[in-house]
């Protein structure tokens, strides 16, 4: 039988980001990341409060990653419960960035002691996680993202796959509901792992 295998989100789930975005936009373009506002493009002001454009926002996403990894550090438990569920399981890194960034986060993770398989994607989770199942045809998958339309899409593509909802940055997991097609909602990693693990038993 195949070994089980862990698809896991990186941003606010196993390194912080959203802080460190925030800081380093209000340091650099002297703009507010509000982290009481569900919404990342609508959390994003200017000096005067007014919503910053759509087409602006993507851009400093993508110079935060070209250039401002190294701010990030992990989310506590993170290291240990990865450490642990590798021990019985394959796991792969599924992070939401573009191609051009794979090989600055996987250094950012190698960073950390984590080096683990890392797959770049933009879009909806579902095609990817289903090709993965394909290919690897695991005995139990575990998808965690802090996402809700990351859960939906999962739910449509791969339907069989566990699906647990996790934020960690507190003050936006504090503001968010659980994502309706998740099974679960755990925001930290020491109460999510016997989750995950009987789950992938």
């Amino acid at each position: 039988m195949n070994k089980p295998l862990l698809i896991s989100d990186c941003d606010d789930v196993l390194l912080h980001f959203a802080p460190h975005f925030a800081e380093w936009v209000a340091e650099t373009h002297g703009l507010v990341f509000n982290l009481d506002q569900p919404n990342f493009a609508g959390a994003l002001r200017d000096a005067d409060g007014e919503p910053v454009a759509r087409e602006r926002v993507w851009p400093l996403l993508d110079h935060f990653f070209l250039a401002e990894m190294h701010r990030q550090h992990l989310v506590p438990g993170a290291f240990a419960a990865l450490k642990r569920i590798g021990e019985t399981a394959d796991i792969v890194i599924l992070t939401n960035i573009g191609d051009q960034h794979r090989a600055n986060r996987i250094a950012q993770l190698e960073a950390f002691d984590i080096r683990h398989r890392v797959l770049c994607n933009q879009g909806g989770k579902g095609p990817p996680v289903a090709e993965l199942i394909a290919d690897m045809a695991p005995s139990a998958t575990v998808f965690v993202d802090d996402l809700a339309h990351h859960h939906d899409s999962v739910a449509s593509h791969a339907p069989d796959v566990w699906r647990l909802h996790m934020i960690a940055e507190p003050r936006l997991a504090a503001i968010s509901p659980p994502a309706p097609q998740a099974h679960a909602r755990i925001d930290a990693w020491d109460e999510a792992l016997p989750w995950i693990l009987g789950k992938l038993a």
